[in-house]
């Protein structure tokens, strides 16, 4: 998935640099551009679904910081409406402690333990935007779609009505979305722009549902007329649930991020 998000953002602004070389968009906005980096957070998961331990519950658990790649690219389509893209993967193990109980069959089935897991989260956008505004300000208001997909693998192992065991664990899930994204950009100079974004994608119906909102504020500075570097605060909460057996996943991840953004 991460190989497919590069290629896409390369060919997404490639693809642009000698289609769109006539007027000269608002300051803060570029032809074509591609940012790639590094997402530096500490995450907050929460779990809860049924294993053969019964109903399981992990708690908020809090991991170790972890650097998330990721991928953004931007195309205009003439001088105020184009295309924003932005991909983000947490793959990361983590072992949460498990407490919860459930009936099946009309027994009551209690247990503790742990689960040594990885949780693979993938989370794609893609928004056709429009940009209001000249000079130094553009506000932009975008519409589009976000593809999501949620993997946890693991073993579960403790004690189920006083009796101690484990078994193999693995759950799988994607969707595609409706996304709303807002923006804005600043020119502070020629080398300096600062902006900030937020997103939400609402998803209802079919399999699982949920939603996902996030947000950045940055600053960019470019020490030469095509390379700059980003410096971004940036946050996401996610949370999804599978309707068939009530299956929850929220994550929540904040944190900086830098970038190296190259523009045509």
């Amino acid at each position: 998935m991460s190989r497919h998000a590069l290629s896409i953002a390369t060919v997404f602004a490639l693809s642009a640099a000698s289609a769109f070389a006539f007027a000269e968009p608002a300051a803060p906005l570029d032809r074509a551009s591609i940012s790639l980096g590094a997402f530096y957070t500490e995450p907050r998961i929460n779990y809860n679904g049924e294993t053969n331990y019964g109903r399981v519950d992990t708690g908020t658990y809090k991991t170790d910081h972890v650097t998330l790649p990721r991928a953004k690219a931007q195309l205009l389509l003439g001088d105020t409406q184009g295309l924003d893209f932005d991909y983000y993967r947490y793959d990361k193990t983590y072992s949460p402690s498990l407490s919860g109980s459930t009936n099946i069959n009309g027994q009551q089935l209690t247990g503790n333990g742990k689960l040594d897991a990885k949780l693979k989260l993938d989370l794609a956008n893609l928004a056709y935007k429009w940009w209001i505004g000249s000079g130094k300000d553009v506000f932009g208001v975008g519409v589009g779609a976000a593809y999501y997909r949620a993997r946890v693998d693991g073993t579960a192992s403790g004690v189920l009505n006083g009796i101690a065991g484990n078994a193999a664990y693995s759950e799988s899930e994607h969707a595609y979305a409706p996304l709303v994204e807002l923006g804005w950009r600043h020119a502070v100079s020629d080398n300096v722009r600062v902006y900030a974004d937020a997103s939400g994608i609402k998803k209802n119906g079919g399999k699982i549902h949920g939603h996902i909102y996030g947000g950045a504020l940055g600053v960019e500075w470019y020490p030469t007329p095509m390379v700059g570097v980003v410096a971004e605060y940036s946050t996401s909460k996610i949370s999804l649930t599978r309707d068939r057996d009530d299956t929850d996943l929220n994550v929540r991840l904040s944190g900086p991020a830098a970038y190296v953004k190259f523009r045509f």
